[in-house]
């Protein structure tokens, strides 16, 4: 799977969930009005440099705190193709796959990419480029990009049940 975009980065270490999408807004359950939340306790601001293909960039422990799957929900809805980041929090790193949203350790291309840097991410040979310069990410395990490519865990289950 090739995902590509441009970059907007959320800096800062161990952003939680709870700033990325605050509680106020948990009984939304559809994902395109969940879309208008995302940032909303970190900065809102963010939301309006999700145009077109983008590929978000974060920094350490992103996504710790509540296991909320409204935020990659809302990262879906919002048309961000990847995460690409130094390191995830454990569960939320498991909820992105989850939920069709492929999340990519890579400190090195995290480190490099700035704000609307261009961004090709290879699932399969596990490289980020950013702005030309390749970069080895960690591997994703073959069952999690069967995952991915089925659009996330319901449907990879339902698909390997029928």
């Amino acid at each position: 799977m090739i995902l590509s975009g441009n970059a907007v980065c959320v800096r800062g270490d161990n952003i939680d969930t709870d700033v990325l999408y605050p509680g106020s807004y948990l009984n939304t359950e559809d994902p395109q009005r969940m879309a208008l939340f995302l940032f909303e306790g970190l900065d809102p601001k963010i939301r309006e440099e999700l145009v077109g293909d983008t590929v978000l960039v974060v920094d350490d422990n992103f996504g710790s705190g509540s296991s909320r799957e409204h935020v990659p929900q809302a990262i879906r809805a919002n048309g961000i193709t990847c995460v690409v980041g130094k390191t995830f929090a454990r569960i939320f790193y498991r909820n992105c796959f989850n939920l069709g949203v492929p999340a990519i350790v890579c400190p090195e291309a995290s480190a490099a990419a700035t704000k609307g840097s261009q961004i090709t991410v290879d699932t399969a040979a596990g490289v980020v480029t950013v702005d030309g310069q390749a970069f080895q990410a960690k591997p994703i395990p073959p069952f999690m990009l069967d995952m991915l490519t089925a659009g996330g865990l319901v449907p990879w289950s339902r698909r390997r049940s029928a």
